[in-house]
């Protein structure tokens, strides 16, 4: 059976953008306490590949999973869902 395709995608918000060519990406979850029995959201920050530096803070983005790219980057930006409103 060959793994082809198979990269896992999420969904989240970019946090920063401020370094070149990589953005930081919060993502989100919301998982029930195994203990309390409470939906508790948990959030993870990945970096992620930005080649054209066009994704901004507060833009909604989807992320695939890649080979290495730096020491901590191993996501890369595909695609954009929502543009940050102005503030």
């Amino acid at each position: 059976m060959s793994a082809t395709n198979l990269k896992r995608t999420l969904t989240g918000t970019v946090v920063s953008d401020k370094m070149d060519k990589t953005i930081t990406v919060l993502i989100e979850r919301k998982i029930k306490h195994p203990l309390l029995g409470k939906i508790v959201r948990v959030s993870k920050k990945y970096h992620a590949h930005d080649e054209a530096n066009e994704f901004h803070q507060g833009d909604v983005v989807t992320i695939e999973e890649c080979r290495p790219l730096a020491k901590t980057k191993t996501w890369r930006a595909i695609k954009l869902v929502e543009k940050a409103h102005a503030v």
